[in-house]
Parts: C-alpha cells; structure tokens; sequence
C-alpha cells in the first residue's frame, strides 16, 4: 500500500468518514476509494488533491491530518 492509501485508510478510520460519503464527494464510485484503502492502487497526484478537497468539506481536520501523514510517510 502506498503512503496515500495508508494516510487515507487511517484518516477515514480516525474521522469515522465512509468509503461511500468520501466517494459521493468526490463524485467517484466508491470502488476507487475501496482500492486506494486496501492497497490495490494508490491514488495519482491530482486525486489526492481531490482528496484533500473533499475531506476538507467533510472535516476540515481529517483534511489537515491526510495531508500530514501523506507527507510524514512511514517513520
């Protein structure tokens, strides 16, 4: 799994924001993001700032938190 994939699963678990509600926002299918947390792909880019974006009309703070553990990466 990418470092993507990782911040997002965890951002989704901490924030208790769902595959479905993050894809709706997005305005993606909910299979994109379902391989993004289970490591099968890792989001491009430009999807992760449309990740960032839609977090952040989610929670503001799990926005700020994926773009923290994104960038951190694996200690």
């Amino acid at each position: 799994m990418g470092r993507a994939g990782k911040a997002l699963k965890q951002v989704l678990d901490t924030y208790n924001i769902s595959q479905n509600r993050l894809a709706v926002v997005m305005g993606i299918g909910r299979s994109n993001i379902h391989r993004w947390v289970n490591g099968t792909t890792d989001p491009v880019a430009e999807a992760v700032l449309e990740i960032r974006d839609a977090l952040q009309q989610i929670h503001p703070d799990s926005a700020t938190e994926f773009i923290r553990l994104y960038l951190e990466g694996e200690k």
